[in-house]
């Protein structure tokens, strides 16, 4: 269906083009009765302002952007990525800004989205998600001026708005879990070793372990997919001695890894305990049901939106925490076995 324009709302109603253009912007030339008219039959029509009109016209593209440096497929099924979604659309409601989505496959080609994003006028600012030390994408943002808003930090922002959850705090609740069951062996199936919120969570899981008098935890790096959580605590698995628990930095590696421990023969939670990151149906659905970091997802996306349009209209730049991580426990967890 071809997309109205000025000129069949000109002939519907049977008035000129300056007339309509009059009506539609707010300005004087026309009447209020014939404004009226117009309007109403615009909206019959179905007309929209154009956002590349209006861009031209204010500045503004009616739009924030999302780059995530992750397969498409992994997206469809990552709980943060999609409750996070979830909190940005509902703070943008049915306002006049839109989210635009896109997966890459590596920071240079999200250097290179942001780039043309800008060029093109394609949104009013953007949303960082995974944040590195040393980031080349906090920089290359400030110098090109585009509003942006850090999800992560508050360290290593550079002085851009962000919001953050207390991963370290998280960690050591699980930590605490862990110790007051007995165990003293934790491996850690982690995220990429170059995020932020990954170090924050092995610093905390290490130094928890030293005040519990644990033995040093061995950490596994891999990429929140299922095949490489399996693949980790495989390798956890296999050292000898082996871990009594496993803590998982996401969903979808902890019920891959519940898979891999039942596999090798062992019992979950008899032989060993599994703790998961991000709370979620998976979380429940599996037999035994996985203890679990119980974060407010959406609450990071309505967050970051609210903050994102707080900067896209001039404010200063702010640091915002979200509600505390809780740790839900369930059958997956128990007192460690003796050696």
């Amino acid at each position: 269906m071809r997309r109205p324009t000025i000129v069949d709302i000109a002939k519907a109603a049977g008035v000129s083009k300056g007339a309509v253009s009059c009506a539609l912007n707010g300005r004087p030339g026309v009447s209020e009765a014939t404004r009226a008219r117009i309007l109403g039959i615009a909206a019959d029509l179905g007309w929209a302002p154009s956002s590349a009109a209006r861009a031209l016209s204010d500045g503004r593209a009616g739009a924030i952007g999302l780059v995530i440096d992750r397969p498409a497929l992994i997206l469809g099924v990552e709980t943060f990525f999609m409750r996070f979604i979830a909190g940005i659309q509902e703070e943008l409601g049915d306002g006049p800004t839109a989210l635009m989505l896109q997966s890459v496959e590596n920071t240079a080609a999200e250097l290179t989205t942001y780039k043309r994003w800008y060029a093109e006028r394609r949104v009013d600012g953007v949303l960082v998600v995974d944040l590195r030390r040393d980031d080349p994408r906090v920089g290359a943002l400030r110098e090109t001026g585009l509003p942006a808003v850090v999800v992560g930090g508050p360290e290593h922002t550079q002085g851009l708005p962000c919001v953050w959850a207390d991963d370290a705090g998280a960690m050591r609740a699980a930590v605490d879990h862990l110790a007051a069951l007995g165990h003293r062996r934790i491996g850690h199936v982690a995220g990429p070793d170059a995020f932020v919120h990954t170090a924050a969570r092995t610093d905390s899981l290490r130094a928890a372990a030293r005040e519990h008098g644990m033995e040093t935890p061995r950490v596994v790096h891999t990429d929140y997919t299922g095949e490489g959580g399996a693949e980790a605590a495989r390798r956890l698995l296999g050292e000898r001695p082996r871990p009594s628990a496993l803590i998982f930095d996401n969903d979808l590696m902890a019920v891959a890894g519940l898979g891999a421990v039942q596999e090798s023969g062992l019992s979950v939670p008899a032989d060993v305990s599994i703790v998961a990151w991000d709370d979620s149906p998976l979380c429940e659905s599996v037999r035994p049901g996985l203890t679990a970091v119980r974060r407010d997802l959406p609450e990071h996306g309505r967050l970051a939106a609210s903050l994102l349009l707080e900067a896209v209209a001039g404010a200063p730049p702010r640091q915002v925490s979200t509600s505390p991580p809780t740790l839900v426990q369930r059958a997956s967890t128990t007192e460690a076995s003796p050696d």
